[in-house]
């Protein structure tokens, strides 16, 4: 009786067995399954199905303005590249009505990202979300104008080059290893699908492995770009407490006095060391908070220490929190943007009363130097820890880091304060739409978020 229990099969197997069964079954019937024709596929679900699989779609019916050959070497190139570049060829047909097609590919794929799209007659346009490539249509329209109109390989396989050298993000988990791009199906395909039956398991777990690999480089490379600047702020705040001359044992120093500037020296320490223990981009909001908190403090031994009425614990000065603390809020726009109030410190408000620029904090980026609120999603939670959950939006409305805020989606997968949208990420349909210009005959109306396409110039 004991060998037979060893020897008979327990509930695990008995599972893994009826899965393994299923399978045969699956791959016995789709042995004999004739292959789908290629117009089986139609329709704008069908390419952002394809899409979420591969980077290049073409449609059967216009297979020959890129060959499969050449179709498949280029979607090989984007996945080797690791960046969210979607490349679509398709008839101009009722299927694919040009006013919408752009941001209704973008809903349907559900992918941050590139998006290039050539419509037969219609021509060719490009997309894409702010936080990945904003300068989209200047790209868009240099192929154009470096292409016949007829020469379609020429146009994708141009534009896919030059986007996967500026795009900003990675590739989407989504990717297989097929490269292959067409709408219609094999029975090899079904095989591997059966086979995935078996192996699902062990799949999802290799994809999550993927992007939990992909999330940390990501989250390295932006903690180091942080660490720059904020080790800028730490030492501009321990040049100010140097400079600032006061001895806590000096005639007329008072209890208050002594308070603020040891509530001072231990946000710098703090500072400095929330800044080493820091492994994610999301820790360094704890060091620009007891930054804020460090100036403030300074700002009220001043005022003490002359007679000055106390200050107001505003935010720190949005131009440059090294400023420190704002004194009163001015009418500040970004280039197309709407006016809104923003704290600014005293000098900077003379500067824009007298029609200068203030003296804007900028940042290194891929682009060259950049105001933070237009350097990328890395900066978001080092302006968290100034400004607060509650401002921030306010303030950047209608900037790049703006646009990464207001997307909903935007966090439900990042431990980042304020983390953005990377190009790869899967937001669904769950984008505002104002974040993701380009379409045909959109009117330009699109442009004041993330998602920059071709407005009406299709």
């Amino acid at each position: 009786m004991s060998a037979l229990r060893r020897h008979s099969p327990g509930p695990l197997t008995g599972v893994l067995s009826g899965v393994l069964l299923a399978a045969l079954v699956l791959l016995a019937t789709v042995a004999v399954l004739p292959r789908p024709a290629y117009a089986a596929g139609s329709g704008l679900d069908t390419v952002a199905e394809a899409l979420r699989k591969s980077p290049v779609y073409v449609d059967p019916r216009v297979k020959d303005k890129l060959p499969d050959a050449d179709r498949d070497a280029l979607a090989k190139k984007i996945r080797d590249a690791d960046k969210p570049v979607f490349v679509a060829v398709l008839p101009e047909t009722a299927e694919f009505p040009k006013a919408r097609l752009m941001q209704d590919l973008r809903t349907k794929v559900g992918v941050t990202g590139v998006y290039a799209v050539d419509l037969g007659a219609a021509g060719f346009n490009a997309g894409a979300d702010r936080q990945v490539l904003p300068g989209v249509k200047n790209l868009r329209n240099a192929v154009r104008d470096s292409h016949s109109r007829d020469d379609v390989k020429g146009i994708v396989t141009d534009f896919a080059n030059q986007a996967i050298a500026q795009a900003r993000g990675t590739a989407p988990s989504s990717w297989g290893d097929d490269a292959s791009g067409g709408s219609g199906g094999s029975t090899a395909g079904l095989i591997t699908a059966g086979v995935l039956v078996v192996g699902g398991a062990g799949g999802g777990y290799a994809l999550y492995r993927r992007s939990k690999k992909r999330r940390e480089e990501r989250e390295r490379a932006e903690l180091a770009q942080l660490r720059v600047v904020v080790d800028e702020d730490i030492t501009a705040f321990g040049e100010a407490l140097e400079h600032l001359d006061f001895n806590p044992s000096e005639p007329g120093a008072t209890d208050d006095m002594r308070a603020d500037y040891t509530t001072a020296l231990d946000a710098y320490d703090l500072a400095k060391t929330k800044m080493d223990e820091a492994r994610v981009p999301a820790d360094v909001r704890a060091v620009t908070d007891a930054l804020e908190r460090g100036r403030f403090a300074l700002a009220t031994l001043a005022a003490r220490r002359t007679g000055a009425p106390l200050p107001e614990h505003r935010k720190p000065c949005f131009f440059d929190p090294r400023h420190g603390p704002s004194t009163v809020d001015v009418q500040w726009a970004p280039p197309g943007g709407a006016p809104r109030p923003v704290p600014a410190c005293a000098a900077d408000a003379t500067r824009l009363a007298d029609g200068q620029e203030p003296m804007s904090r900028t940042v290194q980026t891929a682009d060259g130097q950049q105001p933070y609120w237009n350097a990328g999603p890395a900066y978001s939670p080092w302006a968290g820890g100034y400004y607060g959950s509650g401002v921030l939006p306010a303030l950047v409305a209608g900037t790049l880091l703006g646009s990464l805020i207001s997307a909903p989606s935007a966090y439900a997968d990042s431990p980042s304060f304020f983390g953005g949208t990377e190009g790869g990420t899967d937001s669904g349909a769950n984008f505002n739409p104002a974040d993701f210009s380009g379409g045909w005959g959109d009117g330009g109306g699109f442009d004041g978020g993330g998602f920059d396409g071709g407005g009406d110039d299709w």
